[in-house]
């Protein structure tokens, strides 16, 4: 910055220019951020009005397999790696690793698949009893919205139960089809999983060798600055994976037994929906929690508050233990950004866009703050005394 020397005219105010190019700086800061902002909101509008998701969708479809290879070979790269820096062979590594995660794919699904579908035909069983609780409970509601307000609650209950049979009737007829479509997608995802499994065996072991065939096509003077971006942005992502499915399933587990505890009809249905809907930062527990303890209510007040007080707790667990010890800082991003993220991205591409939206604002920030970095980009020198 500017120095004032003592032979200069003391009618300069170099205090007040140094402030002034702080000042100046910090204003350029904020114009690149909204200019960030604006390109990211261009960008999303050019991606919806593109299909560009319905293009990634569908190659993906197609592609499905080779895309959870990848992925698997990914996420358990780090672990074959350190066996292989203890001196492990790295073949006989990733046979380990797979025989492990095989095993304990097994015991999971053993243990949750045959409940959860035990639990799915005790809630089909007791769906008249939850209609009629429904019933009696809408029938209290409109009772007594009628008589505040003077409606007639005969008109009210036909619009109402009109509008419950038109679902009903859609979901009778649409009911077979629908189960036939999800018998097939979970057929078609066995299967790919299983072709994955093989796909990520067989990288994994070459897993290095894929590496430098990818990086063969970066030029040589741009290399470098390749190799440390993608270390961050592999880093940060994949301990935002691991935080994430362990955060899931520690919340499934305490969420299961406490629905079980209140009297919840099909608990583990419903703290998986919980476990998942949890993914969405901020706002994941009121879409799986709200549901859930509605759904309780309808049962009788005493599991109602039961649930909700469940609800109430593992939340509580999830978002002053679980998440601040497991997940730590890992996305590094303010509280307000991922709000907004999450707005943005739900309002263009719903609960899906909401799933990755911080895990994708992160890596965005991660890539600005490296070039930022490294082409010194609103560098600040510090004020030095007059």
């Amino acid at each position: 910055m500017f120095k004032k020397d003592k032979k200069d005219n003391e009618s300069l105010n170099y205090k007040r220019l140094n402030e002034l190019i702080h000042l100046s700086s910090k204003f350029m800061k904020l114009i690149y951020t909204l200019t960030i902002v604006l390109l990211v909101f261009v960008g999303i509008h050019l991606i919806k009005d593109l299909h560009v998701f319905k293009i990634i969708k569908e190659i993906f479809g197609v592609l499905a397999a080779f895309f959870i290879g990848i992925i698997l070979a990914w996420l358990l790269d780090p672990i074959v790696s350190f066996l292989q820096k203890k001196g492990v062979k790295r073949g006989i590594g990733v046979t380990f690793v797979y025989v492990i995660l095989i095993a304990v794919l097994v015991l999971v699904g053993n243990l949750i698949i045959p409940a959860l579908g035990n639990q799915i035909k005790e809630m089909i069983t007791a769906a008249p009893d939850t209609i009629n609780n429904i019933t009696e409970w809408m029938n209290h509601i409109i009772n007594s919205v009628s008589r505040t307000y003077n409606l007639d609650s005969a008109v009210v209950k036909k619009n109402v139960y009109d509008a419950l049979s038109g679902f009903l009737y859609s979901f009778t007829v649409d009911g077979p089809t629908t189960i036939i479509n999800i018998s097939k997608t979970i057929l078609n995802g066995s299967l790919n999983v299983i072709i994955g499994l093989l796909i990520g065996f067989y990288m994994l072991i070459d897993f290095d060798g894929v590496k430098k065939q990818i990086g063969s096509l970066v030029p040589k003077k741009h290399k470098k600055d390749m190799s440390d971006l993608t270390n961050m942005l592999n880093q940060t992502l994949r301990n935002y994976v691991y935080g994430t499915l362990i955060v899931m399933f520690i919340l499934f587990i305490f969420q299961s037994i406490g629905m079980r505890i209140a009297g919840m009809k099909a608990p583990m249905v419903f703290g998986l929906f919980c476990a998942i809907a949890n993914i969405i930062p901020y706002l994941g527990p009121y879409i799986g929690g709200v549901p859930s303890v509605l759904i309780a209510f309808t049962i009788s007040p005493k599991v109602g508050i039961g649930v909700l007080i469940s609800v109430i707790i593992c939340q509580g667990l999830e978002s002053y233990l679980l998440t601040p010890t497991i997940m730590s800082k890992t996305m590094k991003l303010h509280p307000v950004t991922i709000i907004i993220g999450l707005l943005l991205f739900g309002h263009f591409f719903g609960i899906i866009g909401m799933l990755f939206a911080t895990p994708i604002i992160s890596c965005c920030k991660i890539i600005a703050n490296f070039f930022i970095e490294k082409y010194e980009l609103f560098k600040q020198e510090e004020e030095e005394e007059v």
